[in-house]
Parts: C-alpha cells; sequence; structure tokens
C-alpha cells in the first residue's frame, strides 16, 4: 500500500504491519546521499525529534563505524545516545538500531528497540535513490502500531528535509 505524495519531493512510502518502507530520489551520487545522511544529521534532522529541543540542540552525530552509536548533544555537553550502528558499509547500505520508545523514553536493550535500514543505489549519473526502511517495530510492545503510524509522518518530514540538504550540498 503505497502513498503518493504531491510535494517537491516524491518520496513512496509502503506499510506493513510493523514496518514502514520510504523510497525517494536525490540528486546526488550515493556517495554524496549517504555522506549527508549519515554525517550531516544536524542539517537535516527535524530539531523537535530531539530530546534536546531547538533551543538547546547543539549536534546531531553517528559515529561512522558498525558498533558507533547515534547520539544528540544538548546543553552543557549533555550527551545521549538513540541507537547503535550495525552495519556500516559506505556507500550502499547502513543499519542502526532506533533506541526510542514511543513514549519518547530511551530503550537501553537493543532486543527491545527498531531498526533503520538505509540503502543507496545509483539512480543515473548523478543521481541516487535512498531506501529508508524503519522495521520491528513490534519489538515496542503494545505501543508499536501506532508508533509505525506516527513515524509514517515523522519519516515523511524527515526525508523531505534530507532530499532538500542533498540538493543544497549538491550545488
Amino acid at each position: 500500500m503505497g502513498q503518493g505524495m504531491t510535494d517537491p519531493v516524491d518520496i513512496q512510502q509502503e506499510l506493513e504491519r510493523f514496518s514502514l518502507r520510504s523510497v525517494l530520489s536525490v540528486p546526488a551520487p550515493t556517495e554524496q546521499a549517504f555522506a549527508v545522511f549519515s554525517g550531516a544529521l544536524t542539517d537535516w534532522w527535524v530539531k523537535e525529534y530531539t530530546w534536546s529541543g531547538p533551543e538547546h540542540l547543539a549536534e546531531l552525530g553517528m559515529e561512522p563505524r558498525a558498533g558507533g552509536m547515534l547520539y544528540e548533544i544538548g546543553p552543557y555537553g549533555f550527551r545521549s545516545d538513540w541507537g547503535r550502528v550495525l552495519t556500516w558499509d559506505p556507500p550502499r547500505r547502513l543499519v542502526f538500531t532506533w533506541q526510542i520508545g514511543a513514549d519518547r523514553v530511551p530503550v537501553p536493550d537493543p532486543a527491545r528497540a527498531s531498526e533503520v535500514e538505509a540503502l543507496f543505489h545509483p539512480d543515473g549519473p548523478a543521481r541516487a535513490r535512498v531506501e529508508v526502511e524503519h522495521r520491528h517495530f513490534d519489538r515496542h510492545g503494545e505501543a508499536a502500531e501506532g508508533y509505525r503510524q506516527a513515524l509514517t509522518a515523522g519519516w515523511h518530514e524527515l526525508l523531505s528535509r534530507y532530499a532538500m540538504t542533498v540538493t543544497r550540498h549538491a550545488d
């Protein structure tokens, strides 16, 4: 069940009970698309989707290696980890845990966390097709289906901002 969007960034989304798959095309080679996705989170992530909030967020980051952390740096250098990189294979594939519960509380046990996989495929000479699958929502317990529904809109917003950031980096 896909949903075509009418905004300038065409993001196709397919839903299953415990997963969401989003696909878009960006005007950059796969190397650059991967670099912006993994290395420029502060430029494209919605600041309101952080614990620090837009006024206090200092940095969002991803340690570029398997076992590395996804993290947020807030006021006074406070660091909060969001997840762990499971697969680091630039510029093709990135997999990380999503250790944020439906109630926005950290999920310390990775076995209870959902997972995000991002794939980057060439889509012409200077374009990349980006596929992002957020899966295993069932690991979030009773809130799983509602959480997946909420993150459907959330990922659309995030990926729209990501595509605009890739375009700015390509200029």
